[in-house]
């Protein structure tokens, strides 16, 4: 007999407390020895949902951990993430000559940031075959472990076109498993969602690592080198091949990582970028030096801070010509110390002329187009655009 939907509200509900019960008793946990009774029931009770698909009990778990500011909102997400983006696999392996054998191997799903800003729209785009052997070549050289197979997806993604949910990031990761002895996946460009615009954003390299069981995933965990020196490693070795798939932008290329790291970090990264990006371009589009440059900063609320919005404003002209959103991330909130770090950030880019308003914003936007109201100094929020008689390309600028 088909259940009824209240019926199978009724379940989703039962199962999304279950997990809540045993985020909680792991995040309450007070030794290792209770972490391991834990663990294993935690992974167990994710594991079953995703093989059935249930998206919606793990979300509906998130959530109400989410409303508790609860630490086992950690616990439930990590639990979630490293069991979508890793995973386990038996294959046939050369091991001298002709002789071969059946070898246990670790799966992660790894992304490859790239921080860019343009004056030109920034591409998506597929990344054509020897660009992306040149990437393989240097991921294999400059950052994973020994022993290590790479594939990699052919496109370079914006952060509109990552997968939606947990689901799609499994699929992804399976797809990928199955295309290792080619090395590379091909995407379907025709279901990939439309990329929004912005003068700076983060793209993205998609990949699955393959090692032996036990064996170090990342060059860093061998204890030869340090995190920071595979960051410049992999920095020197993919200048050129970035620069070649990302023609007439900026690049800063950032740490390769697990998936869902990665992202994170790519996203408290292209904060300072995006400022440090917006600078550059009013200072080369119209020629002015960055301490003529004057930025406006307020907190913009909802129910509570969302986020950071700055308007920036240059000599002989009256109106905003641009503005950045400083999003809050993770934990932040209105006690975190983000101002500071914005000013910092503002500083590092040559900026000394800076306002902090202490008024609390609404989150607002701007009617016609959807983009976001910037703040002036009088503490309204305002449409931030060039003059078009200064625009070199006569676009928006959000």
């Amino acid at each position: 007999m088909k259940p009824s939907p209240s019926s199978r509200r009724g379940r989703a509900s039962r199962e999304a407390e279950l997990l809540v019960d045993l985020a909680e008793g792991l995040a309450h946990s007070g030794s290792r020895a209770e972490d391991e009774f834990w663990e294993p029931r935690l992974s167990e009770a994710v594991l079953g949902l995703i093989g059935q698909g249930d998206e919606g009990s793990l979300n509906a778990a998130l959530d109400r951990l989410a409303e508790r500011e609860s630490r086992a909102y950690e616990e439930l997400a990590d639990a979630i993430e490293g069991i979508i983006e890793s995973g386990e696999s038996r294959h046939s392996r050369i091991l001298r000559g002709d002789l071969s054998a059946l070898q246990d191997s670790e799966l992660l799903l790894f992304a490859a940031p790239l921080l860019v800003w343009s004056r030109l729209p920034v591409p998506t785009k597929t990344i054509d075959a020897a660009a992306l052997q040149t990437l393989r070549t240097e991921l294999l050289g400059q950052v994973f472990g020994a022993g290590a197979e790479v594939s990699l997806v052919n496109y370079l993604f914006s952060p509109d076109q990552l997968p939606e949910t947990f689901l799609d990031t499994l699929e992804l990761r399976q797809a990928l498993a199955a295309s290792m002895g080619s090395g590379q996946l091909g995407v379907d460009t025709q279901k990939l969602a439309e990329a929004t615009q912005y003068l700076a954003d983060q793209r993205y390299v998609l990949g699955l690592v393959r090692l032996p069981a036990g064996a170090p995933i990342f060059r860093w965990q061998d204890g030869m080198l340090s995190r920071d020196e595979v960051l410049a490693a992999w920095r020197k070795s993919a200048e050129k091949v970035a620069a070649e798939i990302l023609p007439a932008c900026a690049v800063e290329l950032l740490l390769p990582r697990a998936y869902y790291v990665a992202c994170r970090e790519a996203d408290r990264a292209a904060r300072p970028f995006s400022v440090r990006a917006s600078v550059a371009f009013l200072s080369t589009t119209l020629s002015i030096r960055p301490d003529q440059i004057k930025v406006v900063i307020a907190g913009c609320y909802s129910r509570q801070l969302e986020e950071y919005r700055l308007g920036f404003l240059v000599p002989e002209v009256e109106e905003l010509v641009h503005g950045v959103v400083w999003p809050l991330l993770g934990s932040e909130d209105d006690m975190s110390d983000i101002g500071e770090q914005i000013e910092a950030a503002l500083r590092e880019a040559g900026i000394e002329d800076i306002e902090v308003l202490s008024a609390r914003l609404p989150l607002e936007y701007c009617e016609d187009c959807g983009t976001p109201l910037y703040p002036n100094p009088d503490g309204e929020l305002v449409h931030a655009e060039l003059p078009e008689a200064l625009d070199p390309s006569s676009r928006h600028l959000h």
